[in-house]
């Protein structure tokens, strides 16, 4: 059944409240990777929402962030989904975050408290953005089925250990795309693991997107995180008056702190209605652009070139990424290089350890060098 036939509203719920700490020096607390041009002219959570807005009216759109990035955040929608800007107070994981979500959609809808919500992250890259409305649209029609809980699993290109992964059961539906039940969901692999999940043919990455009704959701709270369900269900109450902004602040910190992957979709696959979880592969030329290496990988056009922001002369130089807009960059003799410049700050490594990056972060963090964060 479609969701037009069942006659309930879609929303989605973009989550841009992550810090990206891999893009250090450029992403800081106030000015993350979703609210920086990482690929292309625009930011990454703009193009987030340029890539939904087919799909999902602005009216329809909700962005959940934090106090510290509300304002880039505004400034970056347009103005018809600023009215639906979540910014939490303190961090508390994705299982918090769409449950706010959820709690807002349930006083707003005109479906007697019902809706359907497709929430996805604000700083992915999807390459074939047609073809990922198709799949979107596919997903939202598997989750207006009461109970179902449906994922995206992007069919793996190589053995990466540094995503989650989904391995499917029997086909559960003959569509196109085809949607299959999900047997479980694995952790982040060693090497020779996650060669054995890509040869079997069987598994797929955890994109992190996710769709159901919100009642689905909610219930699945209540069911999983029961403690968190009836502390959001207390904030609803508030939603509108002039006591939310207290009772949030003092609420949301006491929420457990988990992913909605660990706090419901892997309990979820054990439980006696496992087969309510659906994966649905999905094969859009999809990037968590996780770190500077990953860009590179986005930006070259062919192994060995080097990727800059500028003006620049190479001689005997390969495989380099460098990020310097404002000055003449020159490289020679030099390989396989992450440069990133910032009025402030300077990022030389090697592109095989961009992953450490977030290292630096947490160094600052323990100096407490805030002009540095």
């Amino acid at each position: 059944m479609s969701a037009a036939k069942a006659k309930l509203e879609a929303h989605a719920i973009i989550l841009a409240g992550g810090r990206g700490t891999r893009f250090w020096p450029r992403s800081r607390m106030r000015t993350p990777k979703q609210l920086l041009n990482i690929v292309g002219s625009n930011t990454m959570l703009a193009q987030t929402v340029a890539r939904l807005t087919p799909l999902f009216p602005a009216a329809r759109t909700w962005v959940i962030t934090n106090s510290e990035q509300a304002a880039a955040v505004r400034s970056q929608i347009p103005r018809a989904a600023r009215q639906h800007i979540l910014a939490e107070p303190v961090g508390r994981n994705t299982a918090a975050a769409i449950g706010l979500a959820a709690i807002h959609l349930l006083r707003e809808s005109r479906q007697g408290g019902d809706a359907l919500m497709a929430v996805l992250p604000a700083d992915h890259y999807v390459a074939q953005p047609e073809r990922y409305r198709r799949i979107v649209r596919a997903a939202l029609r598997a989750a207006t089925t009461p109970g179902s809980l449906v994922v995206l699993g992007i069919p793996p290109t190589r053995p990466e250990t540094g995503f989650g992964y989904i391995e499917r059961g029997k086909l559960a539906s003959r569509g196109t795309p085809p949607t299959y039940t999900v047997r479980r969901f694995a952790e982040k692999p060693a090497l020779a693991l996650a060669r054995r999940y890509v040869s079997s043919g069987h598994f797929y990455w955890n994109a992190g997107m996710f769709f159901c009704r919100v009642s689905t959701f909610l219930a699945a709270l209540e069911e999983f995180l029961p403690a968190t369900h009836a502390a959001l269900l207390c904030l609803a109450e508030t939603i509108g008056t002039s006591r939310y902004a207290a009772v949030l602040k003092r609420t949301y910190a006491k929420l457990a702190n988990i992913s909605v992957d660990y706090a419901i979709l892997e309990p979820a696959t054990r439980g006696r209605d496992a087969e309510r979880v659906l994966v649905i592969p999905s094969e859009v030329g999809w990037s968590d652009i996780g770190s500077w290496a990953a860009v590179y990988e986005l930006l070259a056009a062919q192994p060995g070139d080097n990727v800059s922001a500028g003006p620049h002369f190479e001689l005997d130089a390969t495989g380099n990424f460098l990020w310097s807009p404002g000055k003449f960059v020159a490289a020679i003799g030099v390989r396989d290089l992450v440069v990133v410049e910032t009025p402030d700050a300077l990022l030389l490594c090697p592109r095989e350890r961009a992953q450490d990056v977030g290292k630096i972060v947490k160094w600052l963090e323990e100096r407490k060098l805030g002009k540095l964060l």
